[in-house]
């Protein structure tokens, strides 16, 4: 299982033709099941439909992959002690919900696929898992 980012599923809604989105585009030909999602990234993808029509597609496409859940109060101290931990470091991240998003992937211990250079610099300073083409 592969928690895919709100910056691939973006792509792949906007056409975009990368490794990441042809990783995602693959996998829910073959197998929905394999990606996964939480509500920081339903809600995100969601909020970006242009339309009525795109947000009821996008609803269908995100409902045949994983759904991740984790208690919502012990994810969000969990993922402000990460963001913490990097400022410390000298490391900003500039949208803490990515630091939300990297907690799921560390609790779960799988794989993240990206478009996003803040989950690089998360990944260079602790044990996040990035999805390499």
């Amino acid at each position: 299982m592969i928690l895919v980012d709100t910056s691939v599923w973006i792509n792949h809604f906007n056409g975009v033709m990368n490794a990441e989105t042809s990783f995602l585009a693959n996998g829910l030909d073959i197998n929905p099941r394999t990606l996964a999602i939480n509500a920081t990234i339903l809600q995100e993808v969601l909020q970006g439909a242009k339309s009525d029509g795109h947000f009821h597609v996008y609803e269908i496409v995100l409902a045949n992959t994983t759904f991740l859940q984790l208690d919502l109060r012990a994810a969000a101290i969990n993922a402000a002690q990460l963001y913490r931990g990097l400022r410390k470091k000298g490391v900003t991240i500039r949208k803490p919900n990515d630091c939300l998003i990297a907690y799921y992937a560390l609790h779960f211990n799988i794989e993240l696929c990206h478009n996003d250079v803040d989950f690089d610099l998360i990944a260079a300073h602790n044990n996040l898992k990035i999805w390499q083409p």
